[in-house]
């Protein structure tokens, strides 16, 4: 048989639709032509197969002209995911291997010279492929390097098979009555010793209540946080123990995550369902933050999803990059453009940002006098938008404690203590609506978020007197169905909207 199909799958951000692998072989003067809109990297697969199959004891059709198609054709293909595919191919198309047996599968694997399987990126997105399938639609078995493999059985419901070099594979596919015969093993979900998430204590953190609180009140609903004080307060301290706040991954929420991070390259499985800490560098750019390049890659926000996206010095950070955080700090996805593709990520985040009220960094500040005028002051602060602020739930002051406060303030409460707190307002948040507090909206809002008519009256007073936007009035009400949450109270009361809006401070107040 000089014609082969072998069955793959490619990555267009987060999807990975299926690839039809073709291979050809036919008299003629011997060629290598690989077809089928490939990258560069694809293209360098001739040579990595050609040599595999030569380094591992088998035939490689030297003089044939060999044509490889990889289907659909307006489909980009990267990386070498494609040398298994393409490799097996040739050999079905010599008769080497059962055809039969390929129908049944799916393969993805590059290959090394001398024919061990490397590990690709996107193993759990194709496996999630498979999971997704219409009803009825027979599901192939999925065929990896033994490390992808282990990655991509984390979906259940997968038939993943693993191995470790081609001829593995070969071997499992040969002819009846030829080979061994043996079917590859099935791949388990190999996650190792879970490491214990090393988060420091809040019990380190003296004096800051008011801060402490509004990290609780965050943690408690899903809340952006934005933390405003002179220089060397605890706002770093206070947002590197804000992780050990939450709650443990849910299984749906582990696996959203482990794709992205998947797609990305930086799965690791030692932090299986354990939420990430996302912290760049103020210097990079929005397409660092949002995603972007050419395929489209995840950017900071997605590979933070249902984890934490922390930005130090936040007035720092380029104004592009800042305003792109806008769109998906309200609807939880960023969505790609390109000219000929389109991409949409998901973006579930909790922003934690810092900043210094000024460039000195002592505006405000009681212990050491500000050298910044006051038109310094306001062109600082004023390198954050308005519409950016206006989604920011929690807007704490975190203020300079002098050296003898500090000195005699008692430790702080235990992490343990306060994410016992968060876990009970957030099982109580699923439980009565499905979702966080954070991500009410419309009808939910109106439904879940009931408050007194003494509290009502007193947040339209502040609104009024303080000039917020319609957002900001249903986002402090959202913030005071939190405070009451955690205080186990049936309905929003005024205590509970008053220290929300306190919460919700405006910037030039810091």
């Amino acid at each position: 048989m000089s014609l082969a199909i072998v069955h793959s799958r490619a990555l267009d951000g987060l999807l990975a639709p299926e690839v039809t692998v073709e291979v050809h072989l036919a008299n003629g003067l011997p060629s290598f032509t690989l077809v089928g809109l490939a990258d560069t990297e694809v293209k360098e697969a001739r040579e990595r197969v050609r040599a595999a199959l030569s380094n591992s004891g088998l035939e490689f059709p030297v003089n044939k002209r060999i044509t490889v198609n990889l289907a659909p054709a307006d489909l980009p293909k990267e990386s070498g995911r494609f040398d298994l595919p393409i490799a097996l191919g040739i050999l079905a198309a010599m008769g080497h291997v059962d055809v039969g047996k390929l129908a049944e599968l799916e393969f993805a694997g590059e290959l090394s010279l001398g024919g061990e399987l490397r590990p690709v990126r996107g193993a759990l997105p194709m496996a999630l492929a498979l999971h997704r399938q219409l009803p009825g639609v027979r599901q192939r078995g999925l065929v990896l390097p033994h490390a992808s493999a282990c990655e991509a059985a984390l979906v259940d419901s997968a038939r993943v098979h693993g191995a470790r070099h081609l001829l593995e594979v070969v071997e499992a596919l040969r002819p009846d009555g030829q080979g061994t015969g043996a079917d590859l093993p099935r791949a388990r979900a190999q996650i190792p010793a879970l490491r214990d998430r090393v988060v420091p204590d809040m019990r380190d953190v003296r004096g800051q209540s008011a801060a402490k609180r509004a990290l609780e009140v965050a943690a408690g609903g899903g809340h952006s946080l934005l933390m405003v004080g002179p220089p060397g307060t605890g706002k770093s301290m206070l947002a590197q123990r804000f992780l050990g706040l939450l709650p443990e991954l849910t299984q749906d929420e582990a696996l959203s995550s482990a794709a992205v991070l998947s797609l990305a390259g930086h799965f690791d499985a030692a932090g299986w369902r354990q939420r990430v800490l996302r912290a760049p560098h103020h210097t990079a750019s929005s397409v660092a933050l949002v995603g972007g390049g050419s395929p489209p890659r995840p950017g900071e926000i997605s590979l933070a999803h249902h984890g934490v996206l922390f930005l130090d010095e936040l007035p720092e950070f380029p104004r592009a990059a800042l305003e792109a955080l806008r769109e998906p700090l309200e609807t939880g996805h960023i969505t790609i453009s390109r000219a000929a593709r389109r991409h949409d990520f998901p973006a579930r985040f909790q922003l934690v940002g810092a900043m210094n009220p000024c460039p000195c960094g002592h505006f405000g500040n009681p212990i050491k006098a500000c050298r910044c005028t006051p038109d310094m002051v306001a062109r600082y602060q004023g390198r954050l938008s308005g519409p950016l602020l206006d989604r920011i739930d929690v807007q704490v002051e975190v203020p300079a404690v002098p050296p003898e406060v500090l000195a005699r303030s008692p430790d702080g409460e235990a992490t343990a203590s306060i994410a016992a707190r968060v876990q009970t307002a957030r099982s109580r948040q699923l439980q009565r609506q499905g979702v966080l507090n954070a991500e009410l909206s419309g009808a939910l809002l109106d439904e879940h978020a009931q408050a007194d008519p003494a509290a009502l009256a007193f947040l339209q007073a502040a609104c009024t007197k303080l000039g917020w936007s319609g957002r900001a009035y249903h986002r402090v009400l959202k913030l005071a169905r939190t405070v009451a949450d955690l205080a186990g109270a049936p309905s929003i009361a005024s205590a509970h909207m008053a220290e929300a809006i306190q919460h919700r401070r405006v910037l030039a107040a810091a």
